[in-house]
């Protein structure tokens, strides 16, 4: 069965909305972590926020190199090609290349994806969907990855209305930026 992997980008404090604070820590070497954790997995699942923000930006991204930093050849392709799934109450359709939106009941559609063939499917932002799917035991593993900066306001990663989880520590990855992932999988 394939796995769920919620990889997100949070602050010291938790918060990951608008992450545009991420830019300053960027490195090659981070970039290259992501791609290889994209190369892992053949399919996005993502709430309409995250949806909204990568529909406008990936089909711009030609250059390899972004504010200096490089990129990946094929990342783009990656992002612009891969399946992805659109959790949205609002959204009538989506436009973006390869992108359905998940209609009916969350748990049973996102339980059908685990079963299909393919690689691992990659969850990335989309705070209320993490959220949803963290209630339903439906995450395989956190990849969360820790900037060194207090943002102060903003939605959390975690919400208030979970239950209790308890996690088992997999990896810890430190860069040379001072970004930290912290690898975790449920304890079941």
């Amino acid at each position: 069965m394939r796995k769920i992997i919620a990889s997100e980008f949070v602050s010291l404090d938790g918060v990951m909305e608008e992450p545009n604070w991420t830019f300053q820590f960027n490195t090659d070497e981070q970039n290259q972590f992501k791609y290889e954790e994209l190369k892992a997995c053949d399919t996005l699942l993502v709430g309409r926020v995250t949806y909204e923000g990568f529909a406008a930006a990936w089909p711009k991204v030609k250059d390899t190199v972004a504010k200096g930093v490089v990129i990946p050849d094929d990342f783009a392709d990656r992002m612009n090609n891969y399946p992805k799934f659109v959790v949205s109450t609002t959204l009538q359709e989506v436009s973006w290349n390869n992108s359905q939106l998940i209609k009916g009941d969350l748990v049973e559609e996102v339980t059908k994806l685990k079963q299909m063939p393919g690689r691992d499917i990659l969850v990335a932002g989309s705070c209320q969907l993490v959220n949803t799917l963290m209630q339903h035991d439906l995450i395989d593993e956190y990849r969360i990855m820790v900037f060194p900066i207090v943002v102060g306001e903003g939605k959390r990663l975690f919400n208030d209305h979970n239950d209790r989880k308890i996690l088992q520590h997999v990896e810890t990855k430190t860069f040379r930026s001072g970004v930290t992932v912290l690898t975790y999988k449920p304890q079941r």
